[in-house]
């Protein structure tokens, strides 16, 4: 996968504008903030499975992990991965911008209203 599709897909937009159901503000800074917590979540789950695993079949210990330093190819992985990650986690302001420079998106409200009086 190239660079650029990784970067692209990690702030993929659904179709339609972005309901929100408190102050946009305020929705905007939890959206951001939940999408940092799950990752943190599932990075710390999986990073203690891996640690004790790894010490308890004697591979290495867990002072030998906080030691570590990556060479110059491992330090290049993590920072696209950082940019794939800060991608994800500010995805709502993206996409905010890009909504403001389309005019005909409709929200999800908006549709409804529509539906129902073209039933009426």
């Amino acid at each position: 996968m190239s660079i650029d599709l990784a970067l692209a897909l990690s702030s993929a937009k659904p179709a339609g504008k972005r309901p929100y159901f408190m102050d946009r503000e305020v929705e905007r800074v939890l959206n951001i903030l939940m999408a940092t917590v799950q990752e943190l979540a599932v990075t710390r789950e999986r990073l203690d499975t891996l640690e004790r695993l790894l010490e308890a079949r004697g591979v290495v210990a867990r002072s030998e992990i906080e030691r570590f330093g990556p060479n110059k190819d491992e330090a290049a992985e993590r920072g696209l991965w950082m940019q794939e990650y800060l991608n994800r986690v500010l995805r709502t302001l993206q996409q905010e911008a890009e909504a403001m420079q389309t005019t005909d998106d409709l929200a999800s409200e908006e549709v409804a209203l529509e539906v129902s009086r073209a039933d009426a």
